[in-house]
């Protein structure tokens, strides 16, 4: 039986690692996106010639081509901030079925009242 205890710890210890690795990159799409939201903002205001940053150089482009890079850039990012949700929500529901496996390796507390 403490093997067996022994596993689910192990086993609740690698899911939060997975959880936290899975808020880091969810956290890392979320600043991509608002910095994509920014841009966009931006793009608005803009009169003239737009330029996209390709590696080192900057290249002449129309607000509309820009415009659509930005909102498929925002698209792909969010179906990645969702499908990171999804895996999270697993792995919460795996860590708290775990949980609940090992408390029953725990002791139970003594009645007081007997």
């Amino acid at each position: 039986m403490e093997k067996e205890a022994e596993e689910i710890l192990i086993n609740i210890q690698n899911q939060n690692q997975n959880l936290q690795n899975i808020m880091i990159q969810k956290q890392a799409l979320e600043i991509q996106l608002r910095e994509i939201e920014s841009a966009l903002e931006e793009l608005e205001k803009a009169k003239d010639d737009v330029f996209k940053a390709v590696g080192p150089i900057l290249i002449k482009s129309t607000k509309e081509e820009l415009k659509k890079e930005l909102e498929e850039g925002k698209e792909d990012i969010n179906l990645n901030i969702k499908a990171l949700e999804r895996q999270e929500k697993k792995i919460k529901e795996i860590i708290k079925e775990n949980q609940e496996k090992f408390q029953k390796f725990l002791p139970k507390p003594k009645d007081k009242d007997r």
